[in-house]
């Protein structure tokens, strides 16, 4: 598919419709796209430098008009329609896996089904979802908000106010772009609250500070939007205040990627930290102590990403040798003495292994690696200063995928998946590491005369 030049950063669920495998097939020709582009120079006299304007008309008439010839080539194959008519089958069968969001000491999740394109925000006991028969309760049905609104509304996440996780900060798409809507919402009352934060569309994003006051990062002209299209500018938000009101705490530059905030707080919610997180380039970002209404800049590099917060250590992930530190390594800050030398090695890859995710729960960093290339999880505890990890025993040759991890407790979700074995969701208890299995997909097709092997 298609797109115009600018870089886009923000957290989203994939939206399946009708249009399920043509989606699939326009990423693949993106993806092919961009890797044939990956190594070509821009020079100053590039004759399409004008696709740089994202939002220009020529550069969004020529995306418009390569994706009605991408998607014509595609659809006019006969295998098509057969593909799409298995894909969508798939994506939206009654017996998928109903993915876990921990709050108010339950289970979200979003469904999406035929009845439901635009999904419904449910709730469930912990106790009834780990059993494996999940009782669920509509907080937000997004259908009917579009009816009654007129819209074409897609969910894009919420940020609940721990610990009661009852008022939450709710991110509304209209057709599913980057622009998003922020809306208050009552989640035990099941409504949105009256005269209460209100952000209209834009490419924001936005968490609490305390019940009456947000940090929230939306660009409102020319003078705080970077040439990607996104905030460089943060501002402290109180109820009932006019945004033009707020109060400006950190400013990046016009050239900058993006701005966003991250709050940190402990496992009784209580704000520990808020980080000014400035992308400078798309890989490359600094980050700010927001203390004492003056930024204080971490001492880390550039290619480095936050990855958390847990038992008063902020938690980063290197992409290159810093301060005696390979790259590669997770390491970890004490709030009270951000310096070089107050930085402690988590844990370090070998060579045959990779990091892909990292959560926290209230006392442990949850790795989840790639190790000769199957996947691994790792749990790490601080003790006595120093980290130590243990693996939990999930299922081998898999591809394993943290789905959820308990801020105020130690539990996690986690799904597996190999070539022979359809997906499987377990519970595992990071503190005693323990795990055990909540349910699994039917098979799709008949594994059992097919073997994997893993040669070198």
């Amino acid at each position: 598919m298609a797109s115009a030049g600018g870089n886009h950063r923000y957290k989203a669920g994939v939206v399946w419709d009708g249009d399920a495998m043509r989606l699939v097939f326009l990423i693949c020709a993106a993806a092919l796209a961009l890797s044939a582009c990956a190594s070509v120079t821009v020079a100053e006299d590039d004759a399409f430098l004008w696709l740089e304007d994202v939002h220009g008309a020529k550069a969004l008439d020529w995306v418009k008009a390569e994706n009605a010839r991408t998607a014509g080539r595609l659809e006019g194959d006969r295998r098509y329609e057969v593909y799409r008519r298995a894909a969508l089958k798939i994506f939206t069968a009654k017996d998928r896996i109903s993915f876990p969001v921990f709050r108010s000491g339950g289970i979200d999740n979003i469904w999406q089904d035929d009845r439901h394109p635009h999904g419904q925000w449910r709730h469930a006991s912990l106790a009834s979802y780990r059993a494996g028969k999940p009782k669920w309760r509509t907080v937000l049905d997004l259908d009917a908000l579009s009816k009654a609104e007129g819209r074409n509304w897609f969910w894009k996440g919420a940020e609940c106010l721990v610990p009661d996780d009852r008022f939450c900060l709710v991110r509304l798409s209209d057709g599913g772009g980057d622009a998003i809507e922020i809306r208050e919402f009552d989640a035990v009352a099941k409504a949105f609250v009256a005269g209460g934060f209100r952000l209209e569309r834009a490419k924001q994003s936005v968490d609490w500070l305390d019940r009456d006051t947000v940090i929230v990062a939306r660009p409102t002209s020319a003078e705080d939007t970077t040439t990607s299209g996104y905030p460089f500018v943060l501002r402290q938000l109180r109820r009932g205040q006019a945004f033009g009101e707020a109060q400006e705490v950190f400013r990046g530059e016009t050239k900058d990627t993006l701005v966003s905030a991250n709050v940190m707080r402990d496992a009784e919610g209580r704000l520990r930290a808020t980080i000014a997180e400035r992308r400078v380039g798309f890989f490359e970002t600094e980050f700010y102590l927001l203390s004492g209404g003056k930024p204080v800049k971490l001492p880390l590099p550039r290619r480095s990403n936050l990855q958390g917060y847990v038992d008063g250590q902020l938690v980063f992930s290197l992409e290159e040798a810093w301060a005696g530190f390979e790259s590669g390594a997770l390491i970890a800050f004490d709030l009270g003495a951000i310096d070089k030398s107050g930085a402690k090695l988590i844990m370090m890859p070998n060579a045959r292994q990779t990091i892909d995710a990292v959560q926290t729960t209230r006392d442990h960093v949850v790795v989840q690696l790639l190790d000769n290339v199957k996947g691994a999880v790792e749990v790490y505890r601080r003790r006595g200063g120093a980290w130590t990890g243990t693996p939990l025993k999930l299922p081998g040759d898999s591809s394993l995928v943290v789905r959820a991890a308990q801020k105020s407790g130690s539990l996690l979700f986690v799904t597996s998946e190999s070539f022979l074995e359809p997906t499987t969701l377990w519970w595992a208890d990071a503190a005693g590491a323990k795990v055990g299995a909540i349910r699994a997909l039917p098979p799709r097709f008949k594994s059992s005369g097919h073997s994997v092997e893993q040669n070198w």
